[in-house]
C-alpha cells in the first residue's frame, strides 16, 4: 500500500493535534510546581497523572491503528478491546464490545483488528455530542457491525468520499484523514467497509471480510 506524502503530513497533523492537549497539560502541571510549589503539588500531580494517562491511552491505540503492530496479528481480540475501552475512557462515548465479538477466526485474519480499530476511531469522531459505539457480529461471523448512536451520528459527504476513496488526495483535510485511512486500510487488507445511515441518529459501519481473507480453523491448524 502506497501512501501519498500529503496523507502522511495530514496524519502527522492529526496525531500532534490529539496529543498536544494532554502533553501541554503535563507541562502546565510541572510549571505550577516550579512556580508555586508546596500548596499546589497535590493538584498539579493529579493533573500530570491524568494527562499522562490520556496521552498513553491514545498512543496505544495509534500504535495498532497506524503502526506495524496492527498489521502482524500481534494483538488478540482481548487486547484490542482493552485498548479501545481505554482510548474512549473519560470521553462522552460509551463502548459496548461483547466478548464474543468479532469471532475468533477474525482474530487470525490479517489486518482485521487494525482496520477495526481505525473504524472505531472514525466512529468516535462522528459523535461530537457523545453517544455509544456497539459492536456485533456480521454474516456468519465473517465481519463486524459498528453501530454508532448519538446526536448527529452521520458521515458527511466529504467523509463518505474520503472513506470510499473517491476524493482527491489534494482535497483531504485533517477532518477527513481518519475516514480516508480507514477506507484504504480496509482496501489493502481485502475487506469491504460500507455505511448505512437509514435509522435516524444512528450510523452503521459494516466491516466485512471476504471468504478469501478469512482464516478458517483447518487453515489455522496447518499454519501451527
Amino acid at each position: 500500500m502506497q501512501i501519498d506524502i500529503r496523507v502522511m503530513e495530514l496524519l502527522a497533523s492529526k496525531l500532534c493535534h490529539d496529543l498536544v492537549s494532554p502533553v501541554s497539560a503535563i507541562n502546565n502541571g510541572v510549571e505550577l510546581i516550579e512556580d508555586i510549589g508546596g500548596s499546589v503539588i497535590p493538584e498539579a500531580m493529579k493533573l500530570i497523572g491524568n494527562s499522562g494517562n490520556t496521552a498513553a491511552r491514545r498512543l496505544r491505540l495509534y500504535r495498532v491503528a497506524y503502526g506495524r503492530a496492527g498489521s502482524e496479528n500481534s494483538i488478540s481480540i482481548r487486547d484490542a478491546r482493552q485498548i479501545a475501552q481505554q482510548y474512549l475512557a473519560d470521553t462522552k462515548v460509551v463502548l459496548e464490545w461483547p466478548e464474543n465479538t468479532p469471532s475468533y477466526k477474525m482474530e487470525e485474519t490479517r489486518g482485521f483488528l487494525k482496520t477495526l480499530m481505525n473504524t472505531i476511531a472514525l466512529a468516535e469522531e462522528t459523535l461530537a455530542y457523545g453517544g455509544s459505539i456497539c459492536l456485533r457480529n456480521y454474516k456468519d461471523n465473517c465481519g463486524c457491525v459498528i453501530e454508532v448512536s448519538g446526536r448527529g451520528a452521520a458521515l458527511s459527504l466529504s467523509l463518505q468520499e474520503a472513506l470510499d476513496g473517491s476524493v482527491s488526495v489534494e482535497d483531504l483535510t485533517p477532518r477527513s484523514i481518519q475516514a480516508y485511512l480507514t477506507g484504504r486500510f480496509a482496501d489493502h487488507f481485502g475487506f469491504k467497509l460500507s455505511h448505512d445511515h437509514s435509522a435516524g441518529d444512528r450510523l452503521d459501519l459494516i466491516l466485512e471480510a471476504s471468504a478469501s481473507t478469512v482464516v478458517e480453523p483447518e487453515q489455522m491448524r496447518s499454519i501451527c
